[in-house]
């Protein structure tokens, strides 16, 4: 079970990556923009369309990436102070209640959405240029698969820290200052347990 949990972690890890890229081209787009909007005095038609993009890229494939690092808004401040097992059943609870609807909506209806827009060849109409947007609207369901399967691999990890009273290990990658230090107290007071 350990290897399908880091597999598909490693899949959010990868795409989520992958999409973070969407940044540094939204970056530079911006800089650009910024340039010839006030140095050159010649805006560009494309910019608005290449940030909104980018963007919708970077935040609907970074969703699965997020959840599998535990990166998601929480309300932690009572929520620390639970015991493993009482946090893995609130997870639970709430990854079938919101989490499972939600990403479900986001297959059925993206698909739906993605679909009719490849049909018509759908182009915005908001815009100058008139964009397409059939190729950023197929990852509505693309992102809904990926959190769907990330939520499964967390509803594993919390059946697992129910039955055992600790949290299965996760792929890691970077994490805020925090976080770590957190651990380390944590580590700290298990050792000083130990020691007693």
């Amino acid at each position: 079970m350990t290897r399908i949990l880091y597999f598909i972690d490693s899949l959010s890890a990868w795409t989520g990556k992958a999409f973070a890229w969407c940044i540094v081209i939204l970056t530079f787009s911006t800089c650009y923009e910024v340039f010839v909007r006030y140095v050159l005095n010649a805006p560009t038609v494309w910019a608005f369309d290449m940030s909104v993009q980018m963007y919708g890229a970077l935040f609907m494939m970074c969703g699965a990436y997020a959840l599998s690092q535990g990166a998601h808004v929480r309300g932690d401040v009572l929520y620390r102070l639970m015991s493993n097992r009482t946090q893995a059943k609130i997870d639970l609870v709430l990854y079938i209640i919101f989490l499972l609807p939600g990403a479900m909506a986001l297959i059925f209806y993206g698909y739906g959405f993605a679909a009719d827009s490849w049909f018509y060849k759908e182009v915005s109409w908001s815009s100058p240029t008139r964009i397409q947007i059939y190729f950023f609207k197929t990852l509505i369901p693309i992102a809904g698969t990926l959190v769907l399967l990330q939520g499964f691999a967390e509803a594993v990890r919390c059946v697992i820290c129910i039955k055992t009273g600790e949290w299965p290990e996760r792929l890691h990658d970077v994490q805020e200052t925090e976080v770590r230090l957190m651990k380390e107290q944590q580590e700290l007071q298990r050792q000083e347990k130990d020691h007693d």
